[in-house]
């Protein structure tokens, strides 16, 4: 039996633990996202809870007719967090109006594409060398990413809401 998994907006007591997450996962609260920089650490979040600990983290932004997903975070692998964290965002897409939901992963993230795959995402298109530009910006980006893969290009994925 899967256990329970709470979802709750992310609240100022728990700002300094998402912040210290974003430092330790993506390198600092500045995510890089097609030639820009964004402040995860400022946008609405929600964070998943199981048996009352901190366990996922998902930023988001709302964009006209749509929302945007700047990170996504699950600290336990396999018990239903990133799902749960994903049906809130969906939801609060909804309830504002929004058409689609959408996200950028990279081209070596294959457990992230399976994810959104397995969730009814789609690939949209592909920015090709879009992690050349990104380095600019943020140097700390590596070269190889996950399985040694070539850190290269940038892929939209997107789940209609119609």
């Amino acid at each position: 039996m899967r256990p329970t998994i709470g979802v709750v907006p992310l609240r100022d007591p728990a700002r300094a633990w998402a912040n210290d997450l974003l430092a330790h996962r993506w390198g600092g609260p500045r995510i890089e996202r097609l030639g820009e920089l964004i402040d995860a650490s400022t946008l609405p979040a929600f964070v998943a809870l199981l048996e009352d600990e901190r366990v996922g983290l998902v930023t988001y932004q709302i964009r006209p007719d749509e929302l945007e997903v700047v990170t996504l975070d699950s600290l336990v692998p396999g018990c239903g967090i990133g799902s749960a964290l994903l049906h809130a965002v969906e939801g609060v897409a909804r309830s504002s109006g929004s058409r689609r939901v959408f996200l950028y992963t990279t081209n070596d993230n294959l457990p992230a594409m399976r994810f959104y795959q397995r969730r009814g995402y789609r690939f949209v298109r592909v920015f090709h060398d879009a992690m050349t530009k990104a380095r600019e910006l943020k140097a700390s980006i590596p070269a190889i990413g996950l399985q040694g893969i070539p850190l290269l290009d940038e892929i939209e994925f997107a789940k209609s809401l119609d």
